[in-house]
């Protein structure tokens, strides 16, 4: 089975380029019928916080994607260091001494020398002795991985063939010197217990698969298949990262937006399907294919988001809407002939408020034709209003006072809602009601 991960690390709020990952992952499952592992890689204890976990989840829960898998690495430690036991035996992984300060003395001599500023793995030739004596000193090891000289290639989900040259990279630290992991190892090591057959993630993530490749292989493990995305950046081309707050998946669903919205600009930018609103996962996970990302950045352009919000919002039906017209304070006996009256006129849900309060009032009636005004209200047809009210009345209203087009219409708008934009006045005349449609017709 087909089980691929998102491993976000509970630091900050996720944003709309984490989304990105989130859904691809959770899109190529649901089309191949496989699972999704949510996997939050908080061994940073000093930066992860729970709120931040639980607000990934929401967050993930909001976008429409359930796990089929939690875990976290923090609760894997013990299999993170018996799989660094075992490298140390293979002669794969090697101790290191050298202080931060002495390994950028050493880059800047090598580049002084225009030699690349590669690790010259002189931790290797230590011996005994001089090892001892580095302890004695204080000095508390740090742990390097040793890379084979090869080169890795794979077959890339999106970007097709691709290789990282392993000898032209210095090796990885695997373990920081206070014995706590870097992100490399654990996410080796976690993919494999966990029977990960796919990896998706971002292109910044393509050097570290010639290393960890490499791994998987000491592990004597199965290499996944890998496959990295373009990455989303502003529309300016500044990178996305968690300060962005406004940005952050928390802040777009506060502000109003729908997730189908944000999930479709999310995966669909800077692919080959042109950028539209797709309500339904399902449809989204037919559309999307890898293999037609494009290598270029994706630029993600917040203003986008109004349009593809405003275009699901149309076409919502009202059993979507009803909870969230409930709580703006929508009345139930009516609420869903006022959604169908409005929806074409928001942008958000939460717009709808405006258009309530039109309907219930107060409204300061704009009256500039009084005698036109007087002749409307003369000719309001009597309780109950419908669909078809709207019509007949207008239509009286040309016959007596010879009104028609703008001149009709408009006059009648400014005073039956204050307003001279809005929704078609035969959906939202019945929902006035003839009482309050007197009372804005009323003059002087």
């Amino acid at each position: 089975m087909i089980r691929v991960r998102f491993a976000p690390s509970p630091t900050g709020y996720l944003h709309i380029g984490n989304a990105r990952p989130a859904l691809l992952n959770a899109l190529y499952a649901r089309r191949h019928g496989g699972q999704f592992l949510l996997r939050l890689d908080d061994t940073d204890l000093a930066r992860s916080t729970e709120a931040f976990a639980q607000a990934a989840r929401e967050d993930l829960a909001w976008l429409g994607i359930e796990p089929d898998l939690f875990a976290r690495q923090s609760d894997r430690k013990a299999e993170h260091d018996a799989a660094a036991e075992r490298l140390k035996a293979a002669g794969r992984l090697y101790a290191c001494y050298e202080t931060p300060e002495e390994l950028d003395r050493r880059r800047k001599r090598q580049l002084g020398r225009g030699q690349p500023p590669i690790y010259d793995r002189a931790a290797l030739k230590l011996t005994a002795e001089e090892r001892t004596a580095f302890e004695a000193e204080g000095r508390r090891p740090h742990w390097r991985f040793l890379l084979d000289a090869r080169t890795v290639a794979w077959d890339d989900l999106v970007r097709g063939p691709a290789h990282i040259d392993c000898a032209s990279l210095s090796d990885p630290v695997l373990i920081r010197e206070d014995g706590t992991y870097l992100y490399t190892l654990p996410s080796v090591v976690d993919d494999i217990d966990f029977g990960i057959t796919h990896v998706i993630r971002g292109e910044d993530h393509v050097t570290n698969t010639g290393v960890q490749v490499q791994i998987f292989e000491a592990l004597g493990a199965p290499v996944p298949v890998f496959g990295h995305h373009n990455l989303l950046t502003t529309a300016d081309g500044e990178g996305l990262s968690k300060r962005l707050g406004h940005l952050s998946l928390r802040g777009l669903r506060e502000a109003g937006y729908e997730p189908g919205a944000v999930r479709s600009l999310a995966v669909l930018t800077g692919s080959a399907e042109s950028v539209r609103a797709v309500e339904g996962l399902d449809e989204l996970a037919e559309i999307i294919d890898l293999s037609e990302i494009s290598r270029a950045p994706a630029r993600f352009d917040e203003s986008d988001l109004d349009g593809l919000n405003a275009r699901l919002i149309h076409a919502m039906p009202y059993e979507q809407a009803a909870e969230r017209l409930r709580a703006l304070g929508v009345a139930d006996n009516t609420a869903e002939a006022f959604w169908l009256a409005v929806r074409a006129n928001l942008g958000k849900v939460e717009d709808a408020a405006e258009w309530w309060r039109v309907v219930e009032g107060p409204v300061t009636p704009q009256i500039e034709d009084a005698a036109f005004i007087a002749a409307a209200r003369e000719t309001l047809p009597q309780a109950p209003f419908d669909e078809t009210t709207w019509k007949g009345w207008t239509a009286d209203v040309k016959a007596r006072t010879g009104a028609k087009g703008r001149a009709l219409f408009m006059p009648l708008r400014l005073a039956l809602t204050g307003l001279d934009h809005g929704p078609d006045l035969a959906g939202l005349l019945p929902l006035i009601g003839r009482d309050r449609a007197l009372e804005r017709l009323s003059v002087g």
